[in-house]
């Protein structure tokens, strides 16, 4: 059974790149580009599904895991740069030492959240959401403060010719990153310590009788996340190819955490439509407001807090329609298109009319 869970991981995450690929070549560059941005969002907001949803860990501090593996890629690539190494395969050398970076900090972070519950791990979340960009500027020697680094990368293999869209490299690689990590994921999930995460979740007090380590058990779920996270912000390096702190702000954490529970919490396929929705969501006020005619202090307002209210204001409804998010609603759908196709109505029979073959009934004398 394990086996074939695993083969058909493997087939779906085929097509889904032989699809990608297809999408990837007719799109334009600034499509490209978006679809590489939602790409990325998708690594930490899957592993943000695994913690919150399967779990039941709330973080608030995804947006700093990201910053570290960004700020961990930029002086990677930036210390190969400096030897001339500009080879390909410092790309992935990069985002490893990104994942693992993210990796350690969310294990440092997991054993103290492990000792916490409810509001009080929310709050320590939110102290690292909050500090992490601060360390950049005290040590502005390392990480430049507000100014950032910016993130020395390869130029595109030359094998793919001179006129090819560094947009539609820059999505190949996002997308490769994403598809690993759901991958990874869905196989964890179906594995008894995916089964094991979703008893912690239920109750804490049976899992521990049952002979389930809870704690560690927390402390391993954040190492996971983080680690996405971690390949989540490693990618917005390569992308943007630079990092600085304003891009890993409190709102970037809050907008995941959104993103999760709008699309369905603990899918991984909600967690797909939320990452469309981070990228598309500020888009589309983007471009109501340049549409307005309104004065340009108001539009510079509206850019960074219009999306958020949107968004806001998206959760309540979904909340209200659809309790499980996008995903869950298109699982409610589909049971239902199922149950119309199978419960085909039955012709009633007369039960005074007999069939000409049957044999009449017998009358009985008392």
């Amino acid at each position: 059974m394990r086996h074939w869970t695993l083969l058909r991981h493997l087939g779906a995450t085929a097509l889904a790149a032989a699809v990608l690929l297809g999408v990837t070549s007719v799109l334009d560059p600034f499509r490209d580009y978006q679809l590489a941005t939602a790409a990325a969002y998708l690594c930490a907001a899957a592993g943000l599904t695994v913690l919150t949803g399967l779990n039941g860990q709330l973080s608030l501090g995804h947006g700093a895991l990201m910053a570290v593996g960004a700020y961990t890629v930029a002086l990677v690539q930036n210390g190969f740069g400096a030897h001339d190494v500009g080879t390909q395969w410092t790309v992935p050398v990069s985002l490893a030492a990104g994942v693992g970076a993210a990796a350690a900090s969310g294990a440092v972070i997991g054993v103290a959240a492990a000792r916490l519950r409810g509001p009080y791990l929310a709050g320590l979340t939110l102290v690292v959401a909050v500090a992490v960009p601060a360390v950049t500027t005290v040590f502005g020697g390392v990480f430049h403060g507000d100014q950032g680094l910016s993130v020395y990368l390869p130029p595109t293999p030359a094998a793919l010719g001179e006129d090819f869209p560094v947009e539609r490299w820059q999505a190949w690689l996002a997308l490769c990153a994403a598809l690993l990590t759901l991958l990874l994921l869905a196989n964890l999930i179906r594995s008894r310590f995916g089964r094991t995460l979703r008893a912690v979740r239920d109750d804490e007090v049976a899992a521990r009788l049952a002979g389930i380590p809870v704690a560690r058990t927390q402390v391993l779920a954040f190492v996971v996340s983080a680690a996405c996270a971690g390949l989540g912000g490693g990618m917005f390096a390569v992308l943007a190819q630079s990092v600085s702190p304003g891009a890993f702000a409190l709102t970037l954490s809050l907008n995941l955490l959104l993103a999760v529970v709008v699309g369905g919490l603990g899918s991984l396929a909600g967690a797909v439509w939320g990452s469309l929705l981070l990228v598309l969501l500020p888009y589309l006020t983007d471009t109501l407001t340049s549409s307005l005619a309104l004065s340009p202090a108001l539009t510079q307002r509206l850019a960074g807090n219009l999306p958020l209210a949107v968004f806001g204001l998206l959760l309540v409804i979904v909340m209200i329609a659809a309790p499980g998010g996008i995903q869950g609603l298109l699982n409610r759908a589909g049971r239902w298109a199922r149950g119309r196709r199978h419960n085909r109505p039955v012709r009633r029979v007369d039960p005074s009319a007999h069939d000409a073959e049957s044999p009449p009934p017998v009358a009985t004398h008392t």
